[in-house]
C-alpha cells in the first residue's frame, strides 16, 4: 500500500485546521482558558503542543531540521487566534518541503529524543519513516479530539 505525501498532508491540515477553528470560535479569552479539569489544557496550548509535535516528528526527525521545543511551555503557551493561524501556516509550508524527502520503508535515521516521546518504552529499532509519520497523525487526532471535548466544556 502506499500513499502520496499530498494525501497525507490533507490529514495533517485538515486536523490543524480543525484545531485553529476551534480556537478562532472561542475567542481569544476562552481559548486561553483551562477547563476546570485535573491536568487539562487551554485550547490555545493544545495547538501549540500540536505544532511542536509536528515540527518534531516530521520536521526533526523526518526533514532534518533543527527545531528547538520546549515541550513543557507548549502547555503553558497562550496568546491569540492570528498568532497561531500564522504559525499554523508556517508549519504547513515547512512540512511540504519535509516530506518530499521522505521514504516510507526506510529505517528511522535516529530514535526520537525520550523528552519529547510518549511512547516511553517503545523500541525504535524497527520504525520507519512511514511509522514516525503516522505517529504524528495519530497524536494530532487524538488532540483534535481532545480540543472538540475541551471547547464543548468551556462553551458549557
Amino acid at each position: 500500500m502506499e500513499i502520496s505525501n499530498e494525501d497525507f498532508l490533507m490529514f495533517i491540515d485538515r486536523a490543524l485546521d480543525g484545531m485553529l477553528r476551534i480556537v478562532e470560535e472561542l475567542g481569544e479569552e476562552r481559548a486561553n482558558m483551562r477547563p476546570d479539569l485535573p491536568g487539562a489544557n487551554s485550547p490555545y496550548a493544545i495547538l501549540t503542543h500540536c505544532i511542536g509535535v509536528c515540527d518534531y516528528w516530521i520536521g526533526t526527525l523526518l526533514g532534518k531540521r533543527e527545531v528547538f521545543r520546549d515541550r513543557d511551555a507548549e502547555f503553558r503557551a497562550s496568546g491569540t487566534a492570528v498568532e497561531l493561524r500564522e504559525r499554523v501556516s508556517e508549519l504547513k509550508a515547512k512540512l511540504l518541503a519535509d516530506i518530499k524527502q521522505v521514504q516510507g520503508g526506510k529505517p528511522l535515521a535516529s530514535a526520537p529524543n525520550s523528552m519529547f516521546n510518549p511512547l516511553r518504552g517503545t523500541n525504535f529499532g524497527d520504525w520507519t519513516e512511514g511509522k514516525a509519520l503516522i505517529h504524528a497523525y495519530e497524536e494530532l487526532a487524538q488532540h483534535h479530539g481532545q480540543m472538540e471535548l475541551t471547547r464543548d466544556v468551556l462553551m458549557s
